[in-house]
């Protein structure tokens, strides 16, 4: 049996801690502590997009082969209905473009995702896996500690080489992080900062609520035989609000969210307490009243969504706080524009893993393999941060300098093919782009001293 290198403890059972501890599993000398708040591992939501560029990783981890299981994964390269454009926020409905895109997007329903992840885990004895164990806080090593040390909201501890942080996007790592930062900043005398660090430890309301569920096919196709949504993805452009519907789990379900923003109200706090919760369909239904027929049709297949106050966090200076690192939503929760936020948990967890899993790295020089996720994460999930907002900004037809009409005009269609064409652009690094060259650059940073 190999000698352990370091332990590593992973807060958080989403898919970002979750791939982390698939990903560390592949190092023989490495322990991995899980430690989720939930009773027990389960994710909640409905799709998950999946991109060639994320896909790639998935399929370096050896979780490809169980992940076609759960949906139809096309031939590398060939071209794919990315979704169907269409303006609804009217009584007459117009059609946009159809964006396509190299093998397009492949969707999951978020718990076959997640249920892939465990089963992987539950073969390797090198993880441990506890729940109930919702993080309270953490100190970092010092002379007289050589670990970083583990408070749980039950009372119990802790140890570990290296904390993960995946705990989301009320990540109680980060808050912990930002505050201490801040405190260092008022005893330098900098209030200034530390006031903006304080601001950074609590996530920020978006202003967008989210109304999201999932209709069986078979009950759409019986209800709405001839709907296109049955046939291929849509987005239902409109005036701060927009609809997105992708079918999931190999076509079995259709993925319905509807998001609505009030721009004004961008990074405030959320009036409610409780941030999801389900809601009848007629409070959605409410705000899409004069919204073209089709649109509504689909009303008949819904009962109960789930309402989302979607939160974000804001641009942190550093994704590494000593021997504590953030991934996934801690770091970089983002607007589901883009279908980017898991995705871009999966590539934190798989360039991490290969910084710690490199025979270059010991607890020694932890530091440096740190330093080299940071300095090529976190620009990289800052840039698709900012990508995610201005596809938001698109497609509900309130990006600066793009001024549609209640009623559509021949001016209003020239715009909304612009509006397509931007919206593409800033997408195509999804397609477009692979993480090698960050990969290798990371990689490359061990050597520095």
């Amino acid at each position: 049996m190999s000698a352990v290198r370091f332990r590593v403890a992973v807060v958080g059972g989403g898919v970002g801690g979750l791939t982390a501890a698939v990903a560390l599993s592949k190092y023989k000398d490495i322990e991995i502590d899980v430690y989720e708040a939930a009773n027990e591992f389960e994710e909640i939501g409905a799709g998950i997009g999946v991109w060639p560029r994320v896909w790639k990783v998935l399929a370096q981890l050896g979780l490809t082969d169980d992940l076609s299981k759960f949906a139809v994964v096309p031939p590398d390269d060939e071209p794919r209905v990315l979704f169907h454009l269409r303006r609804g926020d009217q009584r007459e409905g117009v059609d946009i473009e159809t964006m396509c895109s190299p093998r397009g997007m492949i969707a999951y329903h978020r718990p076959d995702f997640h249920g892939v992840l465990l089963r992987h885990l539950s073969k390797c004895p090198r993880v441990r896996m506890f729940t109930r164990k919702r993080l309270a806080s953490y100190e970092q090593p010092s002379p007289s500690r050589l670990h970083v040390h583990l408070r749980f909201q039950d009372g119990t501890t802790a140890a570990c080489d290296l904390l993960i942080g995946a705990d989301g996007v009320k990540s109680a790592t980060r808050r912990k992080a930002m505050n201490d930062l801040a405190d260092a900043a008022r005893k330098r005398g900098d209030l200034a900062s530390a006031k903006k660090l304080t601001d950074l430890a609590p996530p920020k309301w978006s202003g967008t609520l989210a109304y999201r569920t999932t209709i069986p096919m078979e009950k759409v196709l019986s209800v709405l035989p001839n709907h296109r949504v049955t046939r291929t993805p849509v987005i239902y452009l409109g005036k701060n609000t927009e609809v997105t519907i992708y079918s999931i789990a190999r076509g079995s379900k259709i993925n319905f969210a509807c998001l609505r923003t009030n721009y004004e109200r961008e990074y405030t706090t959320f009036d409610e307490d409780t941030w999801v919760r389900d809601v009848h369909g007629s409070e959605l239904l409410g705000d899409l009243g004069e919204w073209e027929p089709e649109v509504h049709e689909l009303f008949k297949c819904i009962e109960r969504p789930s309402r989302w106050a979607i939160h974000v966090v804001g641009r942190l200076p550093s994704f590494v706080f000593g021997r504590v690192v953030l991934l996934g939503d801690a770091a970089h929760a983002m607007m589901p524009y883009q279908g980017a936020g898991a995705g871009q948990a999966i590539e934190d967890a798989y360039v991490l893993a290969k910084l710690l899993g490199d025979p270059r790295t010991t607890r020694s020089t932890l530091e440096r393999a740190l330093h080299a996720y940071d300095a090529v994460r976190r620009p990289f999930a800052q840039s698709v941060q900012e990508r995610s907002r201005a596809n938001g900004l698109f497609i509900t037809l309130s990006h600066p300098g793009f001024e549609f009409n209640a009623r559509p005009t021949q001016a209003d269609q020239g715009r909304l093919k612009e509006t397509a064409r931007l919206m593409k652009k800033n997408w195509e690094w999804a397609w477009e782009t692979t993480i090698d060259a960050d990969l290798r650059r990371a990689i490359s940073m061990l050597d520095c001293p």
